[in-house]
């Protein structure tokens, strides 16, 4: 197997990403973790709430995976997402590819999660001190 997708509401492990996609021909492992910042447009945020339509975005998020694949010399990626309430700090977001030489590690990884904020049906809602809003990540 050479996808590893993840949605899930429970807390987000790096370590698991990065054991899925290591392997010994593989020179590059580039990862990316989105994490929950404090402020926003000059507002201070206090957490993020993330859903989806969970059927669609697993089967996205493996569209993802397998495009990656296909496009770059990669060996393995890893793309899990988490639902629900996360705090500043939280991890929403993590990506893991590896692959024999860094670029194609590097260029997957930013594919994947551009592509990941552009097709995948997961929305978020961001609260303030003074209300909160849902912020729509597709153009």
């Amino acid at each position: 197997m050479k996808t590893s997708i993840h949605l899930t509401s429970e807390k987000l492990s790096l370590q698991d990403c990065y054991s899925f996609v290591q392997d010994a021909s593989c020179g590059g492992i580039a990862v990316f973790v989105g994490t929950v910042r404090n402020a926003t447009k000059n507002k201070n945020v206090t957490l993020l709430d993330f859903s989806g339509y969970e059927p669609m975005a697993l089967k996205e998020m493996q569209k993802i995976a397998t495009k990656a694949l296909e496009k770059f010399d990669i060996h393995k990626i890893a793309i899990h997402h988490a639902l629900g309430k996360l705090a500043i700090g939280n991890v929403p977001v993590i990506i893991a590819v590896s692959s024999a030489h860094r670029n194609a590690a590097f260029e997957a990884c930013q594919f994947a999660i551009d592509t990941l904020k552009e097709t995948v049906p997961i929305w978020k809602k961001e609260y303030f001190d003074d209300g909160e809003v849902w912020v729509n990540s597709h153009p």
